[in-house]
């Protein structure tokens, strides 16, 4: 018997331990599951040139510091990021004790009179049971490594970020062009790692809709923009909440892109949180050789060579023994079924996209541990949101609505959690600037956050309305009171 089992090892299952471990003691013991070897979750899979997209101290378990050495806004690398993770885990040990078994993954669980009964299947195809008083689900989005394209064409090569380092094997030793796949955010890392490391050679990108991206120069800035002349995140979280009324997506996506976006693609359909500097966006516009604003089909081979097939019936040639790279998204593909974020007892957190609370699942495995812990998650009318049924639906709308959702959900834990808790946050990114300026910040939320509250209710209510998707508080059963979709 343990008094708290966490299914999951990423940021979302460490932020969850952290905040387990400001309520649990020594002699109280938690289970950590994970099919993964060790600790990290995605990070251990994605593609091996990847950065934080921000700096990296507030990519962090609550408030553990990194030891790394390197100035703020340094952007960690994949090694970096699973060398912090796992310090997490350690310091996370010197305050509750933690049993780790990597390698097991989920079956099942279920309810029984002490908390809940959860089978695992174990690395050498055993079954094994855990008895815990409470469970914690730290899924997180749920991030599954892209497989190549498959294409008809047999003269070009089709690889993917997560089965091909780019910067190295038969890739680097060719001389041939490359096809990036998508204009996203794994887009734009694996143009950039091309263009820096082979000066020169053919980079093409055939970017869908296209994508705009969040500056990190404005969000992040260095100097005396810290200071003075910068926004922020918060405040801009603020701004935007005001402005949108859950129809406006367009006018909201104008303004965004104008006053804090960059971008290098002619139209940009799609905003994803995404963040690039203007630096990064001047390398990949200038080195890029050709923008193809279409969607690929396939490849076929056509009259003795290889030709483009896309969406809009348009064909492109390419050349023989090119590159093709699937940078297509990572969100939304998988099949996690819907589950409410919390069972009606309360014993079982499910921290997932099929009921998101939070705009980052890294927040949500924070917050929500500590309403579980406080035991307030049935008391607190969080509304949750469908985010991978959003996405598939309404990708356009999603961004805004998630603001919105993490403005109400943070307004209403404000008013039922203790203030510890939040200054305890170290994933805020409004720590990056100096004291002054974020306690203004946090004081201009608490004095607003209940004011703001109905029209933050009635975006969430005119999206769930509109789009058909599950947004709503929970009912006293543990489904969504108002859902507009069953999927």
């Amino acid at each position: 018997m343990c008094d708290l089992c966490v299914v999951g090892a990423g940021i979302t299952g460490l932020n969850a331990l952290f905040a387990a471990s400001r309520y649990l003691g020594r002699d109280q013991k938690i289970v950590v599951v994970d099919r993964r070897p060790r600790v990290g979750g995605m990070w251990i899979d994605t593609y091996s040139y990847v950065r934080l997209h921000q700096p990296h101290p507030m990519f962090t378990a609550g408030n553990i510091a990194w030891t790394l050495g390197r100035e703020p806004s340094y952007l960690a690398t994949k090694d970096e990021v699973l060398g912090h993770l796992a310090h997490c885990m350690d310091e996370i040990k010197k305050r509750v004790t933690v049993d780790e078994r990597y390698g097991w993954d989920l079956q099942s669980h279920e309810p029984f009179a002490g908390g809940v009964r959860i089978t695992c299947r174990t690395p050498d195809g055993g079954t094994r049971v855990i008895q815990a008083k409470r469970l914690i689900k730290a899924y997180g989005v749920g991030v599954r490594p892209n497989d190549p394209l498959t294409v008809s064409s047999q003269r070009v090569r089709s690889v993917s970020p997560d089965t091909c380092d780019v910067r190295a094997g038969d890739i680097s030793e060719s001389a041939t062009p490359v096809y990036i796949i998508g204009g996203g955010k794994t887009a734009m890392d694996t143009a950039h790692t091309l263009i820096t490391s082979y000066p020169g050679r053919e980079v093409n990108l055939v970017a869908g809709s296209g994508t705009f991206f969040s500056n990190r120069d404005k969000f992040f800035p260095t100097g005396r923009r810290r200071w003075f002349g910068s926004t922020l995140l918060s405040s801009m979280a603020v701004d935007m909440c005001r402005r949108f009324d859950g129809t406006n997506e367009q006018e909201i996506a104008d303004w965004f892109r104008t006053t804090y976006g960059t971008w290098m693609t002619p139209r940009t359909g799609n905003f994803l949180l995404g963040v690039l500097s203007e630096a990064e966006n001047t390398t990949i516009a200038d080195g890029v050789h050709k923008v193809v604003m279409d969607h690929l089909v396939d490849i076929v081979d056509h009259d003795g060579a290889a030709e483009m097939v896309l969406r809009s019936g348009a064909t492109k040639p390419v050349e023989g023994g090119s590159w093709i790279v699937n940078c297509t998204g990572y969100l939304a593909r998988g099949d996690q079924p819907y589950e409410p974020y919390t069972s009606p007892d309360g014993a079982v957190l499910s921290l997932q996209t099929r009921s998101a609370t939070m705009h980052l699942t890294s927040y949500m495995g924070y917050f929500m541990t500590h309403l579980m812990l406080l035991d307030q998650l049935r008391d607190v009318p969080l509304y949750e949101f469908d985010i991978q049924d959003m996405t598939n639906r309404h990708k356009a709308v999603l961004p805004y609505a998630m603001f919105a959702l993490a403005q109400y959900n943070l307004g209403l834990m404000a008013d039922a959690i203790p203030p510890k808790v939040f200054s305890e946050c170290g994933l805020d990114y409004d720590r990056w600037y100096p004291w002054p300026r974020r306690t203004a910040g946090a004081l201009r939320f608490m004095l607003t956050h209940r004011r703001d509250r109905p029209h933050l209710r009635d975006i969430l209510d005119t999206v769930r309305d509109r789009c058909d998707v599950r947004c709503g508080p929970l009912d006293a059963g543990g489904a969504t009171a108002c859902a507009g979709a069953a999927g």
